[in-house]
């Protein structure tokens, strides 16, 4: 089908418009993109050969120029974009810079500068609440309803869609063991995130507020935190995660802008717990996004986890981590921590979904506790968009090799 003839219910029609990177078989130069249907188009060549002022963020090996330039520019950049796939004019210049996704690679779409991981679903929060505490009378920790809780991860091994991932090894002691011992992770697990891409940066001891968050965001994209959960449960006292959840965290290859997700808009749960000043966003316009995701295990989907359920917002998360003075970099990147919802068929990790291997998952290729080699994960989504479609978020795919 010719670029431009898009069916009018692509979840990628001109609605969407989300930004990756790619390279073609005939050069390893990488350029940014923007996908329509199932073709991508040449950004920067597309601004150079209409003239267009955005050239020279468009013309690039990553968004981070895009990212960086503000969201002013974003809004700019997206009205041009859409006049260049929707003008019937343009046809006969951009036709040629369209390729089909089959015959390129995909690549990180921005350099990550830093990577923080947050725990913001409350029913992902119970159930962990009540598989490691079964006995506490609460299986929230006290500080859960007053402030996203989060951790610091590892920029350096964000890795995109495709991407395989090497089972990791580490210290592991199981409460009847007598001593650690070393090697590869036996509870290997996902985490079905949403994350968030940092465009503009911050000043150091100025915190972002909450009606700021647009400002700063530049938009969002599927993220798969892996989890060595045995590594991760002998090491985490007291300081928190660090080799069981260092070792890769996957994205899409996708980055899709806040302006594309208008209509996906919605208030988050009722908060039951009176929240501090700088989290306090009653009187906010809605910040969630309902967000509809699913969870394959080599192409059996096993759970359909809802985002529109998540207790924090991003723009609280956002206000929680600079709070302190932290500043933002362009090509930051934050995860919503798991997304679950209150069904057993709606929880983002294996931990949850076997309830920590007790009751393993039913698989055409058999059973499955935690993840095994050459198993392969797939997260993917939609969002509600204008006059009833559908955003499509794309996927983020990763296979497990043995280490």
């Amino acid at each position: 089908m010719p670029p431009f003839e898009v069916p009018e219910d692509d979840p990628f029609g001109p609605h969407n418009l989300p930004y990756g990177v790619f390279s073609t078989s005939e050069s390893t130069e990488r350029r940014v993109g923007v996908r329509l249907g199932d073709h991508i188009l040449d950004a920067g060549a597309a601004a150079l050969s209409l003239g267009s002022p955005y050239a020279s963020l468009l013309a690039r090996p990553t968004l981070n120029p895009l990212l960086a330039a503000g969201r002013t520019t974003w809004s700019d950049v997206r009205r041009a974009l859409t006049a260049w796939v929707t003008v019937p004019a343009h046809r006969e210049a951009l036709e040629p810079l369209f390729h089909p996704l089959s015959s390129v690679a995909l690549h990180l779409p921005f350099e990550v500068a830093d990577y923080v991981d947050f725990y913001a679903s409350e029913n992902h929060a119970r159930n962990a609440g009540r598989i490691f505490r079964p006995d506490a009378a609460e299986p929230l920790t006290p500080n859960w309803k007053h402030l996203p809780i989060g951790y610091h991860g590892r920029a350096g091994t964000v890795v995109v869609s495709g991407t395989d991932v090497v089972r990791p090894s580490g210290q592991r002691k199981a409460p009847s063991d007598p001593a650690p011992v070393f090697g590869p992770s036996t509870r290997l697990d996902i985490e079905a995130e949403v994350g968030f891409v940092v465009g503009t940066p911050s000043q150091q001891g100025r915190p972002v507020a909450l009606g700021d968050f647009r400002d700063h965001v530049f938009g969002l994209t599927l993220l798969n935190d892996w989890s060595a959960r045995d590594i991760q449960a002998w090491e985490y006292v007291p300081l928190g995660p660090f080799l069981g959840k260092s070792f890769a965290t996957s994205v899409s290859a996708w980055i899709t802008p806040l302006e594309a997700l208008e209509d996906a808009r919605v208030a988050p749960p009722k908060r039951t717990h009176p929240l501090l000043p700088y989290l306090d966003d009653s009187a906010e316009e809605p910040s969630g996004y309902d967000l509809r995701m699913t969870i394959a295990i080599n192409g059996e989907v096993v759970s359909e986890p809802p985002f529109s359920t998540m207790y924090w917002t991003a723009a609280q998360q956002l206000a929680h981590l600079t709070v302190n003075g932290a500043s933002l970099r362009t090509g930051d990147l934050y995860g919503s921590g798991t997304v679950s919802g209150a069904e057993p068929g709606q929880r983002g990790s294996l931990l949850e979904l076997t309830w920590n291997g007790r009751d393993p998952l039913e698989l055409p290729n058999g059973k499955r506790a935690y993840l095994e080699d050459d198993d392969v994960v797939t997260l993917s989504a939609w969002a509600p968009g204008p006059g009833g479609s559908r955003v499509g978020l794309g996927e983020v795919s990763g296979r497990i090799v043995a280490g």
